[in-house]
């Protein structure tokens, strides 16, 4: 990895990581949010969200925490109280190995949710998270894995800069383009999955990103592409291991599993070679295609019987419908072929049973077979070529890497029926070919997939960053300070928010000053010039508190001290020039004059006839190379600014800084360029005579929207949220 890459600071040094002093190690955050995660006996194929992904991270936490450079691994996940999961999803931390540990934490509803839900809820895990890292310290290096941990994690990374690594897993633009294929309205799929959020999600995590992991070549060249932060010189392909301590051959003292007797039910003549697939019923697994090449080929029942394990149900009725259409139409199938007695369809099974269902179907001398459309790596390809049973897959993404390395078995078209059937008659009818296939797969997995080699690689790469990296600025020895005398803070915008009601103003700065407890400062994107010239116009208290320049110059104090460590990082990547070169040329695109313009904010007044949209015009900047935050206020002024600024980061700064709460503090706004400190764990008041941006934060958790505008509107969340006086929060659960 060269220099240019690392997005984020840190706090060790190169030397530091390699020191034999527990204390300068690695610490290691990763973060994957969605699903259900545990280490002891995870529910792998309980739902969509837990799968192959959970046990990748429990598996790297693992392997890095054997590492020597190693000090300690945090796996940060969500925790879930909920009576339809198991208790353990509710217990703060759990133990991974001896030196890595889940930690999860509270963010949004305590009940489970699908990943698509959880989008409304990153803000509040990220101040979630800030408190958590206040407590425990900062880690060196954060790692979010798919798209939701990806924005969580950048906008972390961002703050506290902290280099940022990214995995995808699966990409929202690939599955989107795919699911496109078919007669599908394009609607229904943005309601169902949430594309244009997760995408640019997914943007933002690979613009931060230091380093991105992927899986395969393929995803390098094929997937991530289609992005427009695609850097392949940030790509490093680090193939996911295997636990091979877990899946591994027949030893001698092997004795028939238990499972087999749950399969012997289905079967007529259960000695029979095993056609075995493991996959959750997604549409995506083509399970029903399986089927239909089983069912139609009397050579194959006639050889061997097919055997499915599709993830683990108690009553049908109570999987996703989608789940439930994928195994009613298997159920079709087997009915309509008459299978009955050549193929099994177990309920459940333990975690405990997959290494032996790949070891029975081994000395069955079967075969394993993923006939999925599409297939990011597949890890059960691993898992059954560790224990020698040999597989056919299908030709795409990761099985192509998987069999071109280890030399185990056939790629087949997922589509093409006649193709699976010659490739599974192939492993089933040619003894000396099934040997080698099995051999090599016990060989090549070992030698290419071990997790020992993934860890070496990843940290090689990490501690290169590192090595090109500076300490945080907010791990910096200073002297202590703290803000003036209060114990909560009213921040709220300047103009159409604080003015428009002169009344209602006048009524809250008599509040203000007449609560000594209450600290008062402003957000704005004036400059910090205009920005006191109207405040004293106004006759508003000397803020206590001034960010200007939309989020990117914080000051305090009657004499305007700026923030020295805000100053030093904010101009991070900042391109200023060649922004105006860029957009300036863009039709509907009209500078605004010199006195709204700042060093770390180039502003428009846009023509939204003739311009562009905010997601077109990101894509300009991200195409012309160019990292910058696009803020679109009041339907016609626009704002780019520095990655790292924003009224979101802004905010966050000034609490971790001075250790404040952020439920001690109230927010109020009107326009899109408030979004970012409306959002998270402070008190959020939307006014009235707000604008059509801040229309998407309806309905999230901690944003009111008065019925009053203007500086009424703040005393009505002033009121709402009881705030001078014991604090509550009526809207902290949106359900």
């Amino acid at each position: 990895m060269s220099s240019d890459l690392s997005e984020e600071t840190a706090v060790a040094t190169h030397e530091e990581a390699k020191s034999t002093n527990p204390a300068k190690k690695l610490k290691i955050a990763l973060i994957s949010l969605h699903g259900l995660i545990r280490a002891r006996d995870p529910e792998l194929g309980r739902d969509a969200d837990t799968g192959g992904q959970i046990k990748y991270v429990l598996e790297l936490a693992k392997e890095f925490s054997q590492q020597p450079n190693v000090r300690e691994v945090e796996l940060l996940t969500r925790q879930v109280v909920d009576p339809k999961v198991d208790d353990d999803y509710a217990q703060l931390e759990e133990p991974i190995a001896e030196h890595a540990k889940i930690v999860r934490i509270p963010f949004g509803p305590k009940r489970y949710l699908r990943k698509e839900s959880l989008w409304p809820y990153i803000e509040m895990f990220i101040d979630q998270t800030l408190a958590h890292f206040k407590r425990t310290g900062l880690p060196d290096v954060i790692h979010g894995h798919y798209a939701d941990a990806g924005l969580a994690g950048a906008q972390l990374a961002r703050l506290l800069h902290i280099p940022f690594v990214f995995t995808g897993h699966s990409l929202g633009r690939v599955k989107r383009q795919r699911l496109s294929l078919g007669n599908v309205d394009a609607e229904a799929l943005e309601k169902k999955y949430k594309f244009s959020t997760r995408i640019e999600a997914e943007e933002i995590a690979l613009e931060t990103a230091a380093m991105v992991v992927t899986s395969t070549n393929q995803e390098v060249q094929q997937q991530y592409e289609l992005y427009d932060h695609y850097v392949p010189g940030r790509m490093e392909v680090i193939p996911p291991g295997v636990d091979l301590t877990a899946f591994s051959p027949r030893g001698d003292a092997w004795q028939v599993p238990q499972i087999k007797t749950q399969l012997d039910k289905f079967l007529n003549d259960p000695d029979k070679p095993m056609i075995l697939t493991l996959a959750r019923p997604d549409e995506r697994k083509n399970l029903e295609m399986l089927v239909k090449v089983y069912g139609e080929s009397q050579a194959l029942q006639e050889r061997a019987n097919l055997v499915m394990v599709m993830g683990t149900r108690d009553d049908l009725r109570d999987l996703p419908k989608s789940q439930q259409a994928i195994i009613n139409n298997v159920l079709y199938l087997i009915d309509r072929y008459d299978l009955y007695g050549k193929i099994a369809y177990p309920k459940s099974h333990a975690p405990g049973d997959v290494p032996e269902l790949y070891r029975l179907a081994e000395s069955l001398h079967g075969v394993f077979i993923n006939p999925a459309l599409t297939e990011p790596f597949g890890l059960t390809l691993l898992e059954a070529g560790a224990t020698g049973l040999p597989i056919i897959a299908t030709n795409d993404g990761g099985p192509r890497d998987i069999i071109a390395n280890c030399r185990n078995g056939l790629l087949v078209d997922p589509l093409d029926a006649a193709e699976i059937e010659h490739a599974l008659m192939r492993a089933l009818t040619e003894p000396e070919q099934w040997t080698e296939w099995s051999g090599n797969g016990i060989h090549g997995t070992r030698e290419n997939y071990a997790w020992t080699n993934h860890a070496r690689r990843y940290l090689r790469d990490v501690e290169d960053i590192l090595d090109h990296a500076a300490e945080p600025v907010l791990m910096e020895k200073t002297k202590p300070r703290r803000l003036p005398d209060f114990d909560r803070l009213i921040m709220t915008d300047l103009d159409n928010t604080l003015t428009g009601d002169a009344d209602a103003l006048s009524q809250l700065i008599g509040l203000i000053q007449a609560n000594d407890h209450v600290g008062f400062g402003i957000a704005t994107g004036r400059r910090l010039d205009s920005a006191m010239q109207l405040i004293d116009e106004l006759g508003l208290p000397r803020p206590d508190l001034i960010d200007t320049d939309c989020g990117t110059q914080l000051h305090y104090g009657e004499d305007l001290t700026a923030d020295r460590s805000w100053r030093k990082s904010i101009g991070y990547a900042w391109r200023p020039d060649e922004i105006r070169k860029v957009l300036d040329e863009v039709p509907g695109f009209f500078p605004q004059e010199d006195a709204h313009q700042s060093e770390f904010k180039v502003s428009y007044e846009v023509d939204t006839t003739k311009a562009p949209g905010t997601i077109e015009i990101k894509k300009i900047l991200r195409e012309a190379g160019l990292r910058a935050k696009v803020v679109m206020s009041l339907g016609m002024y626009l704002d780019v600014i520095p990655v790292r600024g924003g009224s979101d980061l802004s905010m966050r700064h000034v609490l971790w800084k001075w250790g404040f709460a952020p439920e001690h503090v109230l927010v109020a706004g009107d326009s899109g360029n408030d979004a970012g400190m409306l959002l998270g764990r402070t008190l959020g008041v939307v006014v009235a005579n707000h604008s059509s941006e801040l229309n998407r934060l309806k309905n999230r958790p901690r944003i009111y929207f008065a019925r009053a505008p203007h500086a009424a509107g703040i005393l009505e969340g002033i009121e709402y949220y009881n705030f001078m006086d014991k604090i509550v929060i009526p809207n902290d659960r949106i359900e």
